[in-house]
């Protein structure tokens, strides 16, 4: 298993920080969450990563208006394997991502999954944290996902924070997971979840900087046993 540290986007502008810590730290692997980045910033991240070390990108996080040129791209620079997206509910693409298809895996989030989208993809990618909050919040929706992942296993993970008290998101659904790791316990709640529940490819999605990513890696490998 491999817990990756991520160049995150829902901070306005930390992502170049994020950059410039990989570049200085010579990381050769991260994770790309360009999720909030339009397509002229995108460009801009692209020319800002071929000035670092990075040599390979295992997941990417896709946007419905990302193209196949930026896909076969990230495939050709960075041996990308693994992308995910929301449902296709939430979040349809803009294209048409038939090509693409087998290496697409479909995240939780709002919603159960549809496991007819899910065999249509690649797979599931698991994001613990929504995961962990559905389980306080959504039961039915937990269920009902657990029970894809124990028929299908899963492909790729997030993990990100969760928050000792919950609090409502921008589509004003009550959630206790979060992008921001104010203190590490706050990943303790994925000693309740078995190891097949975590792939090979483990994201951490978190808007921290790298150096803090670096040390919840630390965590989050002790917690796992790994």
């Amino acid at each position: 298993m491999q817990i990756i540290p991520s160049i995150t986007t829902i901070t306005k502008g930390a992502w170049q920080d994020k950059l410039a810590e990989v570049k200085k730290l010579k990381l050769e692997e991260v994770c790309l969450f360009p999720t909030c980045l339009e397509a002229k910033e995108r460009k801009k991240l692209y020319r800002l990563l071929e000035q670092t070390k990075v040599k390979r990108i295992p997941l990417v996080h896709l946007r419905g208006d990302m193209t196949a040129g930026e896909i076969d791209y990230l495939i050709k620079h960075y041996q990308t394997k693994i992308f995910n997206t929301h449902t296709q509910r939430e979040h349809p693409f803009l294209w048409d991502y038939g090509k693409y298809q087998k290496i697409i895996y479909i995240e939780n989030n709002y919603g159960p999954w549809d496991e007819k989208e899910v065999k249509e993809f690649a797979g599931a990618c698991l994001d613990m944290s929504h995961l962990e909050s559905d389980r306080i919040l959504n039961p039915k929706r937990y269920k009902s996902n657990i029970r894809i992942i124990e028929k299908y296993g899963c492909g790729c993970n997030h993990i990100s924070a969760i928050k000792q008290k919950p609090f409502r998101d921008e589509k004003n659904e009550l959630r206790y997971d979060s992008h921001d790791l104010e203190d590490l316990s706050e990943l303790d709640y994925l000693k309740k979840y078995p190891l097949k529940y975590f792939s090979d490819i483990v994201a951490i999605e978190l808007e921290n900087t790298i150096e803090e990513q670096l040390k919840a890696k630390e965590c989050i490998a002790g917690l796992l046993d790994i």
